[in-house]
């Protein structure tokens, strides 16, 4: 007799179901996405899906761990292990990070936070704690480390390391509004963090 499907796959299911509120939310909106709707393109039942995510605000931060955090604990992973110079890094694999996100999922997440977040603070501070934060203190403790070793000379920056990540911020929200008006956002990540070099090498 065959074995029933779900069984089958049991220890896939939550990333099927992340997976699958990920998709609605990117189409529906945080707001007008109905558990029903991810429990459909999952391929499981109402009450099965509420064995793994109890609610829809779960189903959310799931969608935010699977998107965005494994991709920032990579990043700071990278940040703590490297051999590289800090210039050659910020040039190399955080440069690399930073022009990947325009086009990712992680636009998605973000813009679902500015479009929707005023109705669910609880899940902006969600995304704050365990990305923003996160990622902010990775890159201040980076630029520290840069000026510990003289390669940084101290300044503003590494105190605000929002600058490294503005063009970044500046890029989804222009591709949220202006639809129709290119911006190649490569180019001016790169130089954003072209000047912010200039300005703090020693």
């Amino acid at each position: 007799m065959t074995k029933p499907r779900y069984r089958r796959r049991k220890k896939d299911r939550p990333k099927e179901i992340t997976a699958a509120a990920f998709d609605a939310f990117a189409e529906h909106g945080f707001a007008a996405t109905t558990v029903d709707d991810v429990a459909k393109r999952a391929g499981v039942s109402k009450g099965l899906m509420y064995l793994y995510f109890k609610t829809k605000e779960e189903l959310f931060k799931a969608v935010v761990k699977s998107v965005v955090v494994r991709r920032v604990d990579q990043l700071i992973l990278e940040v703590e292990t490297t051999e590289l110079s800090s210039e050659a890094f910020i040039r190399g694999p955080l440069l690399s990070f930073l022009q990947k996100i325009p086009g990712s999922p992680v636009a998605i997440v973000v813009r679902l936070l500015i479009s929707e977040g005023p109705r669910h603070p609880d899940l902006v501070d969600y995304y704050y704690e365990n990305v923003v934060a996160k990622g902010l203190a990775a890159i201040s403790g980076f630029l520290t480390r840069g000026v510990d070793r003289g390669e940084f000379r101290q300044s503003a920056v590494t105190g605000l390391p929002h600058l490294v990540l503005a063009p970044v911020m500046l890029s989804i929200i222009w591709g949220i509004i202006f639809t129709k008006q290119a911006l190649d956002t490569d180019k001016l990540i790169a130089t954003q963090i072209d000047m912010l070099l200039a300005h703090i090498k020693a």
